[in-house]
């Protein structure tokens, strides 16, 4: 049963816990992605994902805070300067984690996690998506207008063709 157990503990003591959550977050914003086990990358979102929302208000006390987490002046700095700004204007689930294949070793679950905003791939993806929805809406727009009055124009001109062909002969 987990009755009362709140997160993962990895396998690990308290403080090696919280020294590798704090490595593996100054990797993902160095790097902006980095591989791991599956359960891993589920703890380092949930220790990630509060540190990011701190640094979109860029004042001393955020990022005292932000520091006593990771431990790492650079890295606190390009979280502050590069990461903030990108998402500044996104409410949150700032992180992706994607699935591979299993560990050749241990056969353990391995999992890719990464900053959403700094993928291109699934960004050009949304943007084609987008492309996509405005060609169907405007197909639709023409197939509502175009074929009732041309249908409507040219049965009626045909009718009349045919009547007047036939007086005519």
């Amino acid at each position: 049963m987990r009755h009362g157990k709140k997160h993962n503990h990895l396998g690990r003591t308290t403080s090696h816990r919280k020294a590798m959550l704090a490595n593996m977050a100054s990797s993902l914003i160095k790097h902006k992605r980095i591989s791991t086990t599956l359960a891993k990358a589920k703890a380092l979102r949930v220790y990630v994902e509060p540190i990011i929302t701190k640094s979109k208000n860029d004042t001393t006390h955020s990022r005292r805070i932000v520091f006593s987490y990771l431990q790492d002046k650079d890295t606190v700095t390009e979280l502050f300067r590069d990461v903030a700004a990108k998402v500044a204007n996104r409410p949150g689930g700032y992180t992706r984690i994607i699935k591979l294949n299993n560990r050749l070793g241990d056969n353990a679950e391995m999992a890719l996690i990464e900053l959403v905003d700094y993928n291109e791939v699934y960004g050009a993806n949304e943007a084609a998506a987008e492309k996509k929805t405005t060609r169907r809406g405007k197909s639709k727009v023409k197939k509502d207008d175009a074929p009732a009055p041309v249908a409507k124009e040219e049965v009626t001109p045909e009718a009349p063709a045919t009547e007047e062909a036939e007086p005519e002969a």
